[in-house]
């Protein structure tokens, strides 16, 4: 990075750009240095992505050998709420969608103003179709049942696409990923940052009027009621005790009993994370988009040269606080629930990533301190790869082949602990050589 932070400005820690070219640019009006790239972003990724990969079971484990009370309630946090709540962990995906927004903004912006906004448009469409591919490959591709012919006939086309999509999942994480990305980013080249702000406040108010206001048959599809409803009906078939249910209702918010549930279960073909409904579903993608556009702000926030490096950090963290507060407020009316990522959800988790965000700015721009942070640096300028070898390969896989069998068996309790400890040494590993390499996933 050409430009590092100090609390009166930038300190110059490269040659590609010159204080006096950019006094010379702006006229005598005096502005701050805006480095090319922050430091903070790779390593707020990087911290994200160690909680999906490795920090969870370490957690875990270490939990399991010294019973301490205080791993205890780190521990309760690194699980998902059933339903309507919020806890750490389900800060995990938004937080990463966020940043995604963050980066969009830096690498958007750069490349419409060397290139032009055609050649960002080919970008954004390259990279979305790529990492959908991808998310249709990682929740499992075409590893579902295998295809049979009809009985009595030839293989068609038409029955084997049928197949193809009852037993792929359509819509997961890296999908979700790729749809908030490639919509932000078009709408940022054909809106402008300006115009960015009235659309995200948009799609959380039209998103709470649709789950509020659109009504729903008087049935719930969780797997729970269905099978209630099985034993007092008898009837087995899922479309069936859907239509039968003639009742309307507006306003549910419960698991299978909304809007979006409802909606993923008539419309949204292929398999289904939840049996007939799915928490990275067809209508919850558009407050998800919402996350990636507060990110986007976010980033446009951060280039900007009129302020200084503490005062943005002051911004964020305020306006993350805000958030916070009117996610919960709004909760009471509309809960926040991740599961299909309600607006109040949106504000909530946002807010909580915008702290974040002010607090790696201040402390690894403005302060300069960068060395502890490395290890996520590294894991944040390769977070795809490193998420898709935790799928394919897994780094505990690898450290059960290093120090597992006889070594873990032999050091009893322990060595559950030292299992996850190799399984992270591992990731740093692989981690720092591909940034030491320079080897970098670009879609």
């Amino acid at each position: 990075m050409p430009y590092r932070f100090e609390a009166a400005g930038y300190r110059r820690g490269g040659a590609s750009h010159s204080s006096r070219s950019s006094r010379s640019s702006r006229g005598s009006r005096a502005v701050a240095l805006v480095p090319e790239r922050f430091v903070s972003v790779d390593a707020l990724r990087g911290f994200d992505m160690f909680w999906i990969v490795g920090a969870a079971y370490l957690v875990s484990a270490l939990e399991r050998w010294t019973g301490a009370g205080f791993l205890g309630a780190i521990k309760a946090q690194l699980h998902h709420v059933d339903w309507e709540g919020f806890a750490f962990y389900d800060l995990i995906f938004p937080l990463f969608v966020f940043i995604t927004g963050v980066s969009a903004m830096f690498s958007l912006k750069k490349i419409v103003e060397r290139e032009g906004r055609l050649a960002a448009a080919k970008r954004i469409i390259r990279r979305t179709v790529l990492l959908f591919f991808l998310g249709v490959i990682y929740s499992g591709g075409l590893s579902g049942s295998p295809y049979a012919p009809p009985e009595g006939g030839d293989p068609t086309t038409h029955s084997l696409l049928s197949h193809f999509l009852d037993n792929t999942r359509l819509l997961g994480v890296l999908n979700r990923i790729a749809l908030a990305y490639g919509v932000s980013g078009m709408l940022y080249l054909i809106l402008g940052v300006p115009l960015l702000m009235p659309v995200f406040v948009g799609l959380l108010l039209g998103f709470w009027g649709i789950m509020a206001q659109v009504p729903i048959r008087d049935i719930s599809l969780s797997k729970e009621a269905l099978a209630t409803l099985a034993r007092d009906t008898g009837e087995t078939n899922t479309m069936t005790l859907y239509l039968a249910a003639t009742n309307q209702v507006t306003g549910r918010y419960g698991p299978g009993y909304n809007v979006a549930n409802h909606m993923d279960f008539r419309y949204l073909p292929g398999r289904k994370h939840d049996g007939n409904y799915d928490p990275e579903g067809l209508l919850s993608t558009l407050p998800a988009i919402a996350t990636c556009l507060m990110g986007m702000l976010a980033g446009a926030f951060l280039l900007r040269p009129d302020m200084a490096p503490t005062g943005k950090t002051i911004v964020l963290l305020v306006a993350g606080i805000l958030f916070v507060a009117g996610g919960y407020v709004w909760g009471l009316s509309f809960p926040v629930v991740k599961k299909i990522w309600t607006s109040s959800f949106v504000c909530v988790a946002g807010g909580y990533s915008l702290i974040l965000l002010g607090i790696f700015h201040q402390i690894v721009d403005v302060w300069a301190f960068e060395l502890w942070c490395q290890p996520f640096v590294w894991i944040g300028s390769n977070a795809l790869v490193l998420y898709l070898g935790a799928s394919i390969v897994g780094y505990r896989r690898v450290a059960e082949r290093l120090v597992g069998g006889p070594i873990a068996a032999h050091l009893g309790r322990m060595g559950e602990v030292v299992l996850a400890i190799t399984a992270v040494l591992v990731l740093f590993g692989v981690a720092r050589f591909l940034y030491r390499r320079q080897l970098f996933l670009r879609l």
